[in-house]
């Protein structure tokens, strides 16, 4: 398995031409390879029957796909509470970066770059996000055109959206609560938006890198007058350890998943008269939003994919994204996959 920063990189894949569009035949695909969780904290690779193309759906040949250390370490392990579409087996991903390759409804769409934020195209394997394979078949309305330089740097762009739900149309945090890929786009985006550079806690100190905000360890923070805190660590007693630093009347809003109850001692709550707030799934208008602002360059994304590796080393690769601190960002090149 290949670790460690990957490699430079240079422009996105040109575009092919209207020519090239209109030339390119190619049929349908019938299988892909696919990440498959069996809910025992592991992964492995599977060929896969995708379901019959519908009408309106396109055809994505998948180049990148993204692990999340969230849901999806839920999903590994077989702790996450029932949504619908859960079961096993059941394959991960909503984090694909792809090229058309078959669109009868679209034709000028073939060869193009696009984000795909899941997949229920498989025949017998659950989607409930889906996107982590060789191959995926969705609605062409879900295959999010790219316009970014590193066009491998889409994959992040579901985290960004979330970010950018949680927090617009809100005061902007003055406190962001965790310093992984997510804590990070959100205090990015603050700085997009106009506002001023908020403060984030970081417990672990191998993620208190330097960002254009001040990253601490909370156990050295003595101010007592934040307003408006966004947490994103999924620490279900988050509330409890927020609340001495709140001022009165500041929102608590929970922006990450909880695993366990959120809990917290109401007397503490009731004197500073605390507002709580839940953000939940990203919106098509917030995909929009983050995809113009890592366009002009108001919203970077650099820095976030740390790791590469190839689909074959699936199963020790989410188990390192899981647990290893100095991985961000985990990146799945499936530009050799043999389907």
């Amino acid at each position: 398995m290949e670790t460690g920063v990957i490699e430079s990189h240079g422009p996105r894949p040109a575009q092919p031409s209207s020519g090239q569009r209109a030339s390119a035949r190619i049929e349908c695909p019938r299988l892909a390879r696919a990440v498959v969780f069996d809910g025992k904290s592991g992964a492995r690779l599977s060929q896969l029957d995708l379901k019959p193309r519908e009408t309106g759906d396109v055809a994505v040949e998948t180049l990148w796909s993204g692990i999340s250390t969230g849901t999806e370490r839920l999903m590994w392990s077989g702790e996450m509470p029932p949504f619908p579409g859960m079961g096993y087996p059941l394959v991960p991903g909503y984090e694909a970066v792809g090229r058309i390759i078959h669109a009868p409804d679209a034709p000028e769409r073939i060869g193009e770059i696009v984000f795909v934020p899941g997949a229920r195209c498989y025949q017998d394997a659950a989607g409930l996000f889906g996107a982590a394979a060789s191959h995926l078949i969705v609605p062409g309305a879900r295959a999010h055109s790219l316009n970014l330089r590193d066009p491998r740097e889409g994959v992040l762009l579901a985290l960004a959206a979330t970010a950018h739900h949680a927090i617009a149309g809100r005061q902007l945090p003055d406190l962001i609560i965790g310093h992984g890929v997510l804590g990070r786009l959100t205090a990015r985006l603050v700085l997009a938006l106009g506002g001023a550079a908020p403060t984030v806690w970081e417990t672990n100190p191998d993620r208190r890198s330097a960002e254009a905000f001040p990253v601490i360890d909370p156990s050295s923070d003595d101010r007592r007058t934040y307003t408006s805190i966004c947490d994103v660590s999924g620490d279900a007693n988050i509330i409890d350890k927020a609340l001495p630093h709140c001022a009165r009347g500041a929102e608590i809003l929970l922006a990450g998943f909880y695993s366990a109850r959120p809990s917290f001692a109401f007397p503490l709550a009731f004197m500073k008269e605390m507002r709580l707030a839940i953000a939940a799934e990203w919106a098509p208008e917030d995909l929009a939003v983050v995809s113009r602002l890592a366009a002009d360059g108001r919203l970077s994304l650099a820095g976030l994919i740390t790791h590469t590796v190839l689909p074959e080393d699936a199963g020790t690769a989410y188990r390192q994204a899981f647990s290893d601190p100095a991985c961000l960002k985990m990146l799945m090149d499936w530009r050799h996959s043999d389907v």
